[in-house]
C-alpha cells in the first residue's frame, strides 16, 4: 500500500509542490469552511503568493461541524493534492495550509482572537451564514443565530463567532481581522457586513458601531469549476504521487479570482497567482452569476430531466447546447456596457470549460439549493431583461425546465436537496397537473423572484406554457420547437 502524504521530500519529479519553505512563514489567515473549492482556489493563490513574496500568511483552516477534512489535513501535516484535470492531468500539492479545527466552534473562536490572524476568510455557502438577504440583516429565526444571541460568549454559527472575536479584539486593543467572504454570492461583502453588522446590534449597539468604523469586509469573485471527489480522483491522485490523499482535490485548468482590494491589516500577493485587484468586483461578479452560474443552474436541472449525469454530457447533447447558448446570450444581455467585459468572448470560452471531458460535475450537485442560487441567477437578470423591454423568453424557459424538475420529483415523493425542500415538494404536490398553480405558488414564495417578474402577466404566462409542453411532451420536444 501507498504511503500516507506527509511530507515532500518523497514525492515523485513530475509533481509541483510549494516553492517556500513552509516552517519559515507564520499563519496570519482563518479560514472556514474547508470544503473541496476552497482547497482548489483561495489555498492555491495563497501558496503561489507564499512562494512569491513569503510573509506569515499561512492558513489555519476550520469546519463549524465536520471534523472529517480537518482530520484528514491534520494527518497529513496540512499537505494535500490538487489534481488538475485537463489534455493532461497535473498533479500539485498545496503546503499553505498547517493544522486544522473540525467541529469545534470554541477553538475556532480562539484563534479567531490570536492578534497573528489578519485575515477571516470564508466559504461556507448562503444557508451557513444565517443571513436575510431580503432585509440585509442577520436572521434571528436562523438556528446559530438564535443560539448564538442567547450565548454570546458561547457562538457556533458564523454571525456569532466572527462579532465575538471582533468584540474580544476590540477590547483587548488588537487589531480587527479583514472578513473576506469567498462564497459565490452576488455582494459578498456588502452582504457579510450587513450580516455581522446586524447580529452586532442585536448584542451591543456600540459594538455594532465600533465594527462599522473599523472592520473591512471586502468583495469577491470566485470561479474555478470543482467537482465532488470520487473513488477515481482518489486512484488517479495516488497513481500521480505515489501516496493516498485523503484531503486531495480535482478541478478544471481554469481559476479566477477578483477582490476589492481593501485590507487594513494587510494581504498576501495573490496577484501572483494570478488575482485580480480591483476597486470594485460587480461588474464581474454579475458576468460570472448570470453567464456561467446562471447556465450551470439551466443546465443541471435539463440534465436531470434529461438523464445526463454531467455538465460535459449536456453540452455535447445536440438540443441542449444552442439553449445554454442562447440563455448565456440572454444573461449577457443585462450586463453593465463600458465596465470592460466581453459577453460574447466569455461565454465561447464558458462552453469550451463546460465540455472539458477530464471534468465530471454533477448535475444533481448543481441541481441543489436551487431557492438560494436562482435570485441572483436567473430572477434578478429576468426582471432587468424585461425592465430594458427585452425578451424574457430564456429565463421563462429556464424556469419552465426548473419547475418540470420540481413536478418530477413531486411525482416520485422526492423532497428536493434545498433549504425549501419540504416547501417545494407540498406546493408541486398541491398543484397536482395544473401548471398555472405550478408556476404561481413557487414563484411567491418570499425573496425568490422580484415582484417586476411575478406580476407580469407575459412572463408567467410564458412560463406556463413553456411548462406544460415540457410536461405534456418532453423536454426534447419543447426544445424543438424554440427558435434556434
Amino acid at each position: 500500500m501507498s504511503p500516507l502524504l506527509t511530507r515532500l521530500t518523497d514525492l515523485p519529479p513530475g509533481v509541483a509542490r510549494p516553492g517556500y519553505d513552509r516552517a519559515a512563514h507564520g499563519f496570519g489567515i482563518l479560514h472556514l469552511g474547508l470544503g473541496a473549492f476552497h482547497r482548489a482556489h483561495q489555498a492555491v493563490y495563497t501558496d503561489d503568493a507564499l512562494a512569491a513574496e513569503g510573509g506569515d500568511w499561512r492558513i489555519l483552516g476550520a469546519n463549524l461541524r465536520s471534523r472529517d477534512i480537518a482530520q484528514a489535513l491534520n494527518a497529513q501535516d496540512g499537505l494535500y493534492t490538487v489534481l488538475e484535470r485537463g489534455p493532461q492531468d497535473r498533479a500539485r500539492v498545496i503546503g499553505a495550509h498547517g493544522p486544522a479545527i473540525g467541529g469545534d466552534p470554541a477553538a475556532i473562536l480562539r484563534a479567531a482572537c490570536d492578534p497573528a490572524i489578519r485575515i477571516l476568510s470564508l466559504t461556507v455557502s448562503e444557508k451557513a451564514y444565517g443571513i436575510d438577504r431580503a432585509a440585509m440583516d442577520a436572521d434571528p429565526a436562523h438556528p446559530a443565530v438564535a443560539h448564538d444571541l442567547a450565548q454570546p460568549q458561547a457562538p457556533q454559527g458564523v454571525l456569532g463567532i466572527i462579532t465575538a472575536a471582533l468584540a474580544a479584539r476590540l477590547a483587548a486593543r488588537v487589531a480587527p481581522f479583514t472578513v473576506l467572504c469567498c462564497d459565490n454570492l452576488p455582494d459578498n461583502g456588502v452582504l457579510l457586513r450587513a450580516g455581522v453588522l446586524g447580529f452586532a446590534r442585536r448584542r451591543d449597539p456600540d459594538l455594532a458601531a465600533r465594527i462599522a468604523d473599523l472592520v473591512a469586509f471586502p468583495a469577491t469573485m470566485v470561479d474555478r469549476i470543482t467537482p465532488a471527489v470520487t473513488p477515481q480522483t482518489l486512484a488517479d491522485v495516488q497513481a500521480l504521487t505515489d501516496h493516498r490523499d485523503l484531503a486531495c482535490v480535482e478541478t478544471e485548468p481554469f481559476s479566477q479570482w477578483v477582490i476589492e482590494d481593501h485590507f487594513p491589516q494587510g494581504r498576501p500577493a495573490w496577484e501572483a497567482g494570478g488575482a485580480q485587484l480591483v476597486a470594485d468586483v460587480r461588474a464581474h461578479e454579475a458576468m460570472k452569476l448570470r453567464m456561467l452560474n446562471g447556465a450551470h443552474s439551466l443546465i443541471a436541472y435539463a440534465g436531470q430531466l434529461l438523464g445526463l449525469p454531467h455538465v460535459r454530457d449536456a453540452v455535447a447533447d445536440p438540443d441542449l447546447a444552442p439553449l445554454i447558448r442562447c440563455h448565456m446570450q440572454a444573461a449577457g444581455a443585462t450586463l453593465p456596457r463600458g465596465a470592460g467585459l466581453d459577453p460574447e468572448a466569455y461565454a465561447q470560452a464558458l462552453m469550451a470549460r463546460f465540455a472539458n471531458p477530464a471534468i465530471a460535475h454533477q448535475t444533481r450537485q448543481i441541481a441543489m439549493d436551487g431557492t438560494e442560487k436562482l435570485p441572483q441567477r436567473w430572477f434578478a437578470p429576468a426582471a432587468e431583461a424585461l425592465a430594458a423591454g427585452a425578451d424574457p423568453r430564456p429565463f421563462a424557459l429556464a424556469t419552465a425546465v426548473w419547475l418540470a424538475w420540481l413536478a418530477q420529483l413531486a411525482a416520485r415523493n422526492e423532497t428536493p436537496d434545498d433549504p425549501r425542500g419540504a416547501a417545494l415538494l407540498d406546493l408541486a404536490q398541491r398543484a397536482g397537473a395544473d401548471d398555472g398553480a405550478l408556476v404561481a405558488s413557487v414563484l411567491a414564495l418570499p425573496g425568490l423572484a422580484p415582484a417586476a417578474l411575478t406580476g407580469h402577466r407575459g412572463f408567467i404566462d410564458t412560463t406556463r406554457d413553456l411548462l406544460g409542453t415540457i410536461r405534456r411532451g418532453g423536454l426534447r420536444a419543447a426544445l424543438a420547437a424554440e427558435p434556434r
